[in-house]
């Protein structure tokens, strides 16, 4: 492996930022040979001239100026690594790499989300989705600084981190008016008369449903089993059937689709989860995530 010299780096980057190598000689307190012999050397270790003469100075070639923002880059971050290590404001947005499970409804993510953008500091949120399980090996491998989730880790499970309860919410279904008109009537028998879109078996939700249906002496007529909340919501939304929702994303549903509240089930409940590593929450974005979720998010209305 080829290792590159920081010093050398470092004389370089200052005569390419002080435009000499005098001014650099005095901004560093080396003496001109000094600087100029170890420059020579990282031309050297690269295989590339970075300087060329131009009059009585120097500019930079075009390789460089490639090298130079690399050291820009480089020499920021470090500056950036000491200010945070002594708890300094760094000025750079906080980078936050979320798991969302993907059978979580999107609008929710949004919810849960949101609030860590409205923080003091800046935060750069990125979110992969993907299968629980497969996200639960991320967080062990800390590629992950948290995972949101309709379940908490899986008994047995050998990923050691914690499960830290957002909240829980009642299901709220939805249909286009012409539905709704007739459903709302007879609520919730009708949910054993009307065409119903739900989620598919590997969802709690839908673990959730089977037996509440079964309490409920219905028999559900599903038109259509679906993974993707949002495509749930778009069928429900061309009035191919009903579907359910977390009562604490109701307004949002309503708000984005063409649907009307057919009648809420508060005595099914949907549990959500943040998954981390920490016992205790010390990332402030992963905070406020939490804090949001519980004193306003799922508060049924």
């Amino acid at each position: 492996m080829e290792w590159l010299n920081y010093h050398h780096l470092l004389y370089f980057w200052t005569v390419a930022r002080e435009g000499g190598v005098a001014r650099a000689a005095e901004r560093l307190h080396l003496t001109h040979p000094t600087i100029s012999g170890q420059i020579r050397e990282l031309e050297r270790a690269l295989g590339e001239k970075l300087f060329a003469r131009s009059g009585r100075g120097l500019e930079l070639t075009e390789m460089g100026r490639v090298v130079f923002r690399y050291a820009d880059e480089i020499f920021s971050l470090g500056r950036e690594l000491v200010d945070t290590v002594k708890g300094r404001p760094t000025g750079r947005p906080v980078q936050l790499v979320v798991g969302v499970d993907d059978v979580l409804p999107k609008l929710l993510v949004l919810r849960l989300l949101e609030p860590a953008l409205r923080g003091p500091e800046p935060v750069r949120i990125v979110v992969h989705e993907a299968p629980v399980r497969d996200l639960f090996a991320r967080l062990s491998q800390h590629s992950l600084d948290v995972v949101l989730s309709d379940s908490p880790l899986p008994p047995g499970s050998r990923v050691k981190a914690y499960a830290h309860l957002l909240g829980e919410c009642g299901v709220t279904w939805f249909g286009v008016e012409r539905l709704q008109k007739r459903a709302k009537r007879d609520f919730p028998a009708s949910l054993g008369v009307e065409p119903l879109i739900l989620p598919t078996e590997d969802t709690a939700l839908r673990r959730a449903l089977d037996p509440w249906f079964e309490r409920q002496g219905l028999r559900p007529q599903i038109v259509a089993e679906i993974a993707d909340s949002a495509l749930v919501k778009a069928f429900g939304q061309n009035g191919l059937g009903l579907f359910p929702a977390p009562t604490a994303v109701e307004r949002d549903v309503l708000a984005q689709f063409d649907v009307r509240v057919v009648g809420r089930s508060a005595d099914l409940r949907e549990r959500f989860w943040a998954i981390s590593v920490e016992r205790r929450i010390k990332n402030p974005a992963v905070a406020a995530i939490t804090d949001a979720a519980r004193e306003s998010l799922f508060a049924d209305p």
